[in-house]
């Protein structure tokens, strides 16, 4: 897998960066210096390898980003399988499918129908759209859940 070819990589040389730090002269000042600065470096690359090993941000211990991220979301990027022709094919709906599509919003009222479209086909968060329709999240995550219903019993 990718990472772990990077993750290899910073560590080969995380190695000769500590190499380098104990070949300077801790006498000299302006080696000393460089000693201080090449440290600082060999610790940045502890704490990206820290990421990139566990998948998350180094001292973060709170939520789903305990699981290793790169086994979570290795099939979700595409960009990570550039070789593979896996979009799906573009598919026109008949004029049976949309009149049943328009029919099964019409069962819906207004606000569920925004709330629901606006969801669903455009992405928007519960937040972004309570912002947009000037309506509390929660009222939103109601009106989606019973569009949901309803879409469910009528298909």
């Amino acid at each position: 897998m990718w990472v772990d070819k990077l993750i290899r990589e910073y560590e080969e040389t995380k190695k000769e960066l500590e190499k380098y730090r104990e070949s300077l002269n801790k006498e000299d000042l302006y080696e000393n210096i460089e000693r201080g600065i090449v440290g600082g470096m060999v610790r940045d690359m502890n704490y990206a390898l820290q990421w990139m090993k566990t998948g998350r941000r180094p001292g973060n211990r709170r939520g789903i980003e305990k699981m290793n991220v790169y086994h979570r979301t290795a099939l979700l990027d595409p960009a990570l399988f550039p070789s593979l022709d896996i979009e799906p094919e573009e598919r026109t709906l008949t004029d049976e499918e949309k009149r049943r599509i328009v029919d099964i919003l019409w069962t819906l009222s207004t606000r569920e129908r925004q709330c629901y479209l606006l969801h669903m086909c455009y992405g928007m968060s519960y937040t972004e759209i309570a912002k947009e329709l000037k309506i509390s999240r929660g009222t939103v995550q109601r009106y989606v859940e019973r569009a949901r219903e309803k879409v469910k019993k009528s298909a």
